[in-house]
């Protein structure tokens, strides 16, 4: 009896292996977001086009919904928590968490690259429709939130074209391990 105990107490090497895993990935959404991008001149809400989506595919896909939704949610909360942005970081959370799990549940049951392109195609009307809500609501104009949408949309294509030749790659070596 007391052994099972201990052994309930105790975190497993699994449970340490995917908070590890977890943890890095909201560490690379965070600096991908916050050290690879460019400000839009063209946006009047201080739009940005960064990398924290490559980051965000990259985990999702290998490592699956819950990682996905964790290091996009976080790590991209904690930009806008550390970057003077920080009335969107409960957007941020929810949305790319969103998409970051709806990639993961994708492509969890589907493994082909189609399934991959068409996850990334999901997230991408997440962040566009999530966002745009985020502003109407942040800034009480309907119309206004409109000039979001192709920084947006450039934010995640780009971030999809990066990822997946990187994704097919890390897929091929850790099937080799």
């Amino acid at each position: 009896m007391e052994n099972t105990k201990k052994e309930t107490a105790a975190i497993s090497g699994e449970q340490i292996k995917s908070m590890t895993i977890a943890a890095m990935c909201i560490a690379l959404t965070y600096v991908a977001t916050a050290f690879i991008n460019v400000r839009l001149p063209i946006q009047a809400n201080g739009g940005l086009i960064h990398l924290g989506n490559t980051a965000l595919f990259i985990a999702a896909v290998l490592f699956g919904k819950k990682t996905g939704a964790i290091a996009g949610g976080v790590g991209m909360a904690l930009f806008d928590l550390t970057s003077g942005w920080t009335a969107w970081a409960p957007f941020t959370f929810v949305i790319v968490g969103l998409m970051g799990f709806l990639v993961g549940l994708i492509t969890e049951k589907h493994k082909k690259v189609g399934w991959i392109v068409l996850s990334m195609a999901v997230a991408l009307v997440v962040k566009v429709a999530g966002y745009y809500i985020a502003e109407v609501i942040l800034y009480g104009n309907w119309l206004a939130p409109v000039t979001s949408i192709p920084g947006n949309i450039i934010q995640v294509v780009v971030g999809g074209v990066i990822a997946l030749p990187l994704i097919l790659a890390l897929k091929k070596i850790l099937r080799n391990q």
